[in-house]
């Protein structure tokens, strides 16, 4: 008898352990998957749901549909330093890449050829390995984490390689200068290089003088086999396959829709048919030449949006849409070069978009970006926020969603009160943008004030002062009518400004007036 209950006892003990593991297992799998999506180069207006009328974007438009639309959210003017701030959450004041730094020390980083046999010359000024990063942060909370697509913040054999920076795989490109191709020579896999069936050919090349500008098939020497965008989405599709059963944070940068033009053929004979003949783009020593720009443009946005489509798909087959957090924004504004037609799209939206207004300034053009969240049955379907917002909120916001301490060092504030449809009680007072190039350039955003200081590196120190709740292009300079304005602006800029570690980011201006 007392062996039978025994038996009993031990039986019953050994189920609920197993429900109490269970159990466990459960709430580990409770925490939300994050997918973050970050385009390249895309401005506030190329998507329909922020009132785009040419390029079509269905997916992202039912993405916002779904979820929360932002319309004053901040990235920064170029590639390096937009990523460095997401994955830090600091300002541009204080960080350690403020700029694009290709590490020409190393030799002829811009010559493809050389970079295809030496992988020392590939990548960006490495990021410290004391550098803490999202990607370290949400991997210290359980998930698993993945990156595919462009880094741009640090080389081969460095402390800047994701790997290294908390990512548990990687695969894409390591340097941004070799995604200015799309049938580039390799991919990385984690801290392998990938071959691709192409031949080198660097976009420094200009249309052949005696050539029909006009024929397609003279175009066709700039596009090879192995199209680097299809490659990506079917890494970030695996990714998603093999680690659906616990939690992942996937972080897609894209490529797209950054220049060389290059795009699908049939996406290119769509918008070809929709928009008409075109002037075609002949090179410009930098990038790839490109017979019907304006279409090219256009089917790339519409392919990235399709990828959107095709992830969101893979979450549904998988079981994890309902408790998957996505998130999509880009890194900068809209370029100018190589084809890219900004006045035609109206890419910038409300804003000016042109040269001199998107990426590579610190007007609202170039900063400025779509930023859309869904999370099924937490964010409100349908739902738009005005909240002063930016890339550098990603941190804390994550960390508030897990119950994690933020780290130290992190100048973003968490918005997921705002996502959960709750009081936003923590805002930004401010929000500071300082970047050396281009000219040397600094920004503030308090308010509705937006300040602006252009040409730095030429001694410039003049403030312009423009309201963009009743000039939202950035026209009519109020500085001299508010000389309050701009002295907050001045205390601001002494208060978030840190010397740069790195020389070639210093701004003399700057250094003069924290004297």
């Amino acid at each position: 008898m007392k062996r039978k209950l025994l038996l009993f006892a031990l039986s019953l003990f050994t189920f609920y352990s197993a429900f109490a593991q269970n159990g466990v297992k459960k709430a580990n799998q409770s925490k939300p998957n994050i997918v973050y999506i970050l385009a390249d180069d895309m401005g506030y207006g190329e998507l329909g749901c922020y009132g785009q009328d040419k390029i079509e974007t269905p997916n992202l438009d039912a993405l916002a549909k779904r979820g929360m639309k932002f319309t004053q959210h901040y990235a920064y003017p170029v590639c390096a330093p937009s990523r460095y701030i997401l994955m830090t959450g600091q300002n541009s004041g204080k960080a350690f890449i403020r700029g694009n730094h290709e590490w020409g020390e190393r030799g002829p980083v811009w010559d493809f050829k050389a970079m295809e046999e030496n992988p020392y010359l590939e990548g960006q000024y490495p990021i410290p390995d004391s550098t803490v990063t999202l990607a370290e942060v949400l991997k210290g909370a359980g998930y698993t984490t993945g990156m595919v697509g462009k880094w741009g913040l640090g080389a081969p054999f460095t402390t800047g390689f994701p790997t290294q920076q908390g990512f548990d795989y990687f695969y894409g490109y390591i340097c941004q200068r070799q995604d200015h191709t799309y049938y580039s020579g390799h991919l990385w896999e984690n801290e392998n290089r990938v071959p691709l069936d192409n031949k080198i050919q660097a976009p420094t090349v200009t249309f052949p003088k005696g050539l029909d500008s006009l024929d397609e098939k003279n175009y066709e020497r700039y596009a090879q086999k192995d199209y680097a965008p299809d490659f990506l989405i079917k890494a970030a599709l695996k990714f998603i396959d093999k680690n659906a059963a616990k939690p992942f944070f996937l972080y897609y940068p894209t490529p797209l829709p950054h220049v060389s033009l290059q795009a699908p053929k049939d996406l290119v004979a769509y918008y070809h048919q929709k928009f008409g003949d075109e002037k075609p783009f002949l090179g410009d020593g930098s990038y790839f030449p490109c017979r019907y720009p304006r279409a090219t443009y256009a089917a790339m946005i519409t392919l990235l949006d399709r990828q959107v489509g095709e992830l969101i798909k893979e979450l549904k087959a998988k079981g994890v849409y309902d408790n998957t957090i996505i998130l999509f924004s880009a890194d900068n504004g809209v370029a100018f070069n190589a084809g890219v037609d900004p006045v035609f799209f109206n890419s910038a939206g409300p804003f000016k978009g042109n040269f001199g207004w998107g990426k590579g300034f610190v007007h609202e053009g170039g900063i400025r970006e779509p930023f859309i969240v869904s999370w099924p049955g937490k964010v409100k379907p349908g739902s738009t926020s005005d909240l002063i917002a930016s890339t550098m909120d990603m941190m804390p916001t994550f960390c508030d969603l897990l119950g994690l301490n933020t780290p130290k060092e992190v100048d973003g504030i968490s918005i997921l009160p705002t996502l959960l449809g709750q009081q936003q009680k923590n805002t930004h007072p401010y929000l500071y943008f300082e970047y050396p190039e281009y000219g040397g350039q600094q920004a503030i955003r308090l308010g509705n004030w937006k300040g602006v200081r252009l040409n730095m590196l030429k001694g410039n120190a003049k403030w312009a002062l423009y309201n963009l709740e009743s000039d939202i292009k950035e026209e009519n300079d109020l500085a001299s009518k508010h000389p309050d304005i701009v002295e907050k602006m001045i205390k601001i800029s002494k208060q978030e400004h840190r010397t740069p570690a790195l020389s070639r980011f210093l701004i003399p201006v700057l250094e003069q007036e924290m004297k």
